[in-house]
């Protein structure tokens, strides 16, 4: 068997192996054969109809998606996507052969160039032969009366631009957080608080089960959903029927990763997979256009998320092994790789003195599992970057050395396409407490010190959120949500947070209680802001940790974490918060018993939304907090919530499928909402009732 996985697409089409350099002299149906032997077989089975790792080439299901075009374009799409990421391997011939092959077994007709021969549309042939159980199907005799006419959604399709990207029309929803400034707002104002009580679910759809993290994203009335198991759907926004389905065939044995995000350019849909490779999709069709595999990517995962920006495709890996992290970019149009950046400094390069004189094969950290914004002001792609697990070796300061431990906890601000670091800035240096700073950035435009400023705003597990100017990461100010105990100073000028030393925790040491835990306080779940009042709105939970010395440790200084309640704890572990960022003060807060699980989600008729580990989907008014509305789902609601028009009708959508670290973080906190039983992942659309 010379192919050990394939890629099962929207097409029907998998995989053809490297087996043959061209075809043989001879009889063109026996050399076809013998091609498809080599090449496709173990994947697609002997006779083309389905095997352990493919699905079948002939028959109606591949006929529903290649039926009626012209036999150009499928040979097209296997010479250029076949075998997955190595398109082209074969020769021409080879593929051509392959081709029509697969017109043959059909039913079409082969005699003529490739250029002049279609693929039979579907239930074209004349034979209804009936089948081993005597239901063959429909009777072309006796037929059924024509089916009312289908929009098509993509006949007036437009390629995704960069402007597009940075200010989407108000009706969309095409990237990570709604636009590239990472806000999570949309000036949709059609449901507001005074009738939100008349939302109504319109339609569902079901996916595949498994940890679904990823927002959706809408453009033009199609909706684009991410899905466990390197699965891609589109859906028509306004009914939920589904447009194409794409299946990326894994290789046995990967770990499979949940993803924040996919990205729309042009006509493709840029996506990360769990076996380390890039991928683009064609948005109109599912079908693969490029695929590659990362550089240097080994002992690494990908549950982030691309950055699509300047043509660039960008995208963060997370790691423990030595050496650390990564970001790699690629040509979003042809696949090519561009540049890799280490996000643990080496020696001789900036910052790579900051690590306690280790060298560079025994440093750790600097993972990377959130996507990155844009600013297109500045032309600068911002990336966070996680801290380090291995925080022995960096825990005391060498004599005449530096332990900050650049890049963790860092914002990071690259040219895309040459990958030059313009700018950086580390939020929390030594971070000894696992209180990543790795989350969204929020570009945006405030008022500072009087000042009107263009700002990077992000925050930390520990509920501390930095400004920084976005030209060039100076330090403007910090807002605190109140629930940390072990910051007891942060420099006005530099912004550097300095830690309790007697809370500084270790093996030779005694145990160490300090809020908040190190799964959050705030965490995986973005952010929103309301740019107009410069609000910002974040949930999080209020837990402790105590810090208890151990041989081993999941900290290497020689500590595990246990979870803890605050010891003032009124028993609700949820906070919800609006905070002015121009003044840094915490405007309202919202307490719940059951911690948040989504993202937080602001519409322009001052509306909130958000979801629960209870598998509650939550309104709340933006200017008290006051919860306005309420849903029970069937899953948790793990993904951020998403707002989006279709012919004037305003829907809210979110995403179910329990599996991102929140949903695992509150063991017996709440024993009165227990995990459900059964998993399942689903998308639920509501609008208003009666529209």
């Amino acid at each position: 068997m010379k192919i050990v996985h394939g890629l099962l697409a929207a097409t029907g089409l998998a995989a053809l192996g490297p087996g043959t350099a061209g075809i043989a002299q001879g009889n063109a149906e026996d050399t076809a054969r013998a091609a498809y032997q080599a090449n496709c077989a173990a994947c697609h089975g002997a006779d083309l109809d389905g095997g352990q790792f493919a699905g079948s080439l002939k028959g109606a299901a591949f006929l529903s998606r290649w039926g009626d075009h012209p036999a150009g374009d499928l040979f097209q799409y296997i010479r250029t996507s076949m075998p997955p990421g190595g398109g082209g391997s074969l020769d021409a011939g080879t593929y051509e052969a392959i081709t029509r092959l697969i017109v043959a077994e059909n039913g079409g007709e082969t005699g003529s160039e490739l250029a002049g021969l279609m693929v039979p549309a579907a239930g074209s042939a004349e034979d209804e032969a009936g089948n081993e159980i005597g239901l063959p199907g429909i009777s072309s005799r006796y037929p059924f009366p024509e089916s009312p006419p289908l929009p098509d959604l993509f006949a007036d399709f437009t390629p995704m631009t960069q402007a597009e990207l940075v200010n989407p029309a108000d009706e969309d929803w095409v990237a990570w957080r709604r636009s590239q400034s990472g806000q999570g707002f949309s000036p949709l104002a059609q449901i507001t608080p005074e009738n939100v009580n008349d939302l109504t679910i319109v339609w569902a759809q079901a996916l595949p089960v498994g940890p679904t993290m990823a927002e959706p994203l809408v453009r033009d009335g199609v909706m684009y959903v991410h899905a466990y198991g390197e699965q891609v759907f589109a859906f028509d926004a306004a009914t939920g029927r589904q447009l194409w389905r794409y299946q990326r065939q894994m290789p046995e044995g990967t770990l499979m990763q949940g993803k924040k995000t996919i990205a729309l350019w042009g006509d493709k849909i840029i996506m990360a997979t769990s076996d380390l490779h890039m991928m683009a999709l064609d948005a109109r069709t599912g079908r693969p256009v490029w695929d590659v595999a990362i550089p240097d990517a080994e002992d690494t995962r990908s549950n982030g998320g691309p950055l699509v920006a300047d043509g660039v495709a960008m995208i963060g890996l997370a790691t423990q092994r030595a050496g650390g992290g990564l970001i790699a970019a690629f040509d979003a149009e042809t696949g090519e790789h561009l540049w890799n950046f280490d996000t643990v400094a080496k020696s001789g390069t900036p910052g790579g003195d900051t690590w306690n004189g280790l060298p560079d094969d025994e440093r750790h950290g600097g993972s990377v599992w959130t996507s990155g914004s844009y600013d297109a002001e500045t032309g600068l792609a911002l990336w966070g970057v996680a801290q380090t697990y291995d925080t022995g070796p960096v825990r005391d300061v060498i004599p005449g050395g530096n332990n900050d431990g650049l890049f963790t906890n860092s914002t990071l601000a690259f040219e895309p396409r040459t990958g030059e670091l313009v700018w950086y800035f580390q939020h929390m240096a030594n971070d000894q407490y696992d209180l990543d700073w790795v989350f969204e950035r929020v570009v945006a435009d405030i008022e500072v010190d009087g000042e009107q400023r263009h700002v990077v705003i992000t925050g930390g597990k520990e509920g501390l959120f930095d400004t920084i100017d976005a030209r060039t990461g100076e330090y403007l100010s910090t807002a605190d949500m109140g629930f940390q105990t072990f910051i007891t100073d942060i420099d006005s000028e530099t912004g550097r947070k300095t830690p309790d030393p007697a809370l500084l925790p270790g093996r030779d040491k005694g145990s160490v209680f300090m809020c908040p835990h190190a799964g959050g306080g705030r965490n995986w779940s973005p952010t929103a802001l309301t740019q107009d009042n410069a609000m910002l709105f974040v949930n999080a939970r209020d837990t402790c940790m105590e810090l208890r010395p151990t041989e081993g440790g999941f900290l290497t200084s020689g500590v595990d974490i246990y979870y803890s309640a605050p010891a003032d704890s009124d028993g609700n572990f949820g906070i919800l918060q609006g905070i002015d960022m121009e003044t840094g003060e915490v405007a309202w807060e919202h307490r719940r018993r059951a911690p948040y699980n989504a993202g937080v989600l602001a519409t322009g008729s001052g509306l909130l939304f958000t979801g629960a580990m209870d598998r509650q989907f939550l309104a709340y008014d933006q200017s008290t907090g006051e919860e306005v509305w309420r849903t029970g789902l069937p899953g948790v609601p793990n993904a951020s919530p998403i707002t989006y028009a279709v012919n004037g009708k305003q829907y809210v959508a979110v995403v179910t499928g329990m599996g991102n670290p929140l949903a695992f973080g509150l063991p017996n906190f709440t024993p009165e909402s227990p995990l459900p039983e059964v998993n399942s992942a689903s998308v639920y659309v509501f609008s208003l009732s009666g529209d």
